[in-house]
């Protein structure tokens, strides 16, 4: 076997057994929007870059203010239905009624095909 065609025979198993590669889910999307003030939502949507893993992926939301509470303390927003949607890309968290007015923060956490754990957070405000 010549030089050439040994190089080009290890550099094709070395591509076959590289296996399938998978990257870490980057949040692509969110409703409502990263910093935005919306009227009372009754779903809060977070889109991802990768497939997730349901039983793995998660969230909670917390309210952080509420108007005309000065030192308001967070408050986990129980009762939420999270659930992956049918794309398998986005998180969906659905509230039994439209969220009150004051601030909130989404605090998600991802997994996808690679197994390695995501961790981040949404902010918003209700009116």
């Amino acid at each position: 076997m010549n030089k050439t065609m040994m190089l080009s025979a290890l550099a094709a198993l070395s591509f076959g057994l590289a296996g399938t590669a998978y990257a870490h889910p980057k949040l692509v999307n969110s409703t409502p929007a990263a910093a935005a003030t919306v009227s009372g939502p009754r779903q809060v949507t977070l889109t991802f870059s990768e497939t997730l893993m349901p039983a793995l992926s998660g969230a909670e939301v917390v309210m952080t203010g509420m108007p005309g509470m000065k030192d308001h303390p967070p408050m986990k927003i129980n009762g939420a239905k999270i659930s992956v949607a049918t794309d398998g890309k986005t998180l969906q968290i659905a509230f039994g009624r439209p969220l009150g007015p004051g601030s909130y923060v989404v605090n998600w956490h991802a997994v996808s095909g690679d197994t390695h754990r995501v961790i981040g957070s949404v902010t918003f405000t209700v009116q």
